[in-house]
């Protein structure tokens, strides 16, 4: 016999609730701005914002695939987008033989210049100053707690 699961309370499925909506409708509007206005995807943006922060602008695309959340072969499809586009481009690992590094291109670097301002004005205008600074840390802290529970399951 299964035990009865431990069923959300009003204020727990109130919060529950909130976030998925919020942070959903929070991802469209911030992908529509970037769509509008640079024609790039917010998912596209955050790959290339990853590889923007790397030494030489190339990181392993199993990494890489870790950092956006991705399964390898949905980021495989999206980095082929993004070179078809010219951002991006895939080179062999020079210590592993079987690693693929993606590696940002100037047009990539080019194109994010240009779209970082929409995106970081957009996370301010939906979620930063919308919060205090104190909701902003505890926010970090809930979400690294559960990004810490999730690696370790």
């Amino acid at each position: 016999m299964t035990a009865e699961p431990r069923w959300l309370d009003d204020t727990e499925l109130r919060s529950w609730r909130a976030y998925v909506i919020g942070s959903e409708r929070l991802r469209q509007r911030l992908n529509t701005e970037l769509q509008d206005g640079h024609n790039l995807p917010l998912a596209d943006y955050e790959v290339l914002v990853r590889l923007s922060e790397q030494d030489a602008g190339q990181m392993r695309m199993t990494q890489l695939a870790e950092e956006v959340a991705q399964s390898k072969s949905r980021l495989s499809h999206q980095i082929s987008r993004l070179e078809a586009a010219g951002l991006v481009r895939r080179t062999h690992c020079p210590n592993d033989a079987r690693g693929v590094l993606a590696e940002i291109t100037e047009k990539g670097m080019e194109q994010l210049r240009t779209a970082a301002p929409t995106h970081v004005e957009g996370v301010r205008d939906h979620l930063i100053d919308l919060i205090s600074p104190e909701e902003r840390a505890v926010l970090a802290t809930v979400f690294e707690r559960v990004l810490t529970h999730l690696d370790q399951t």
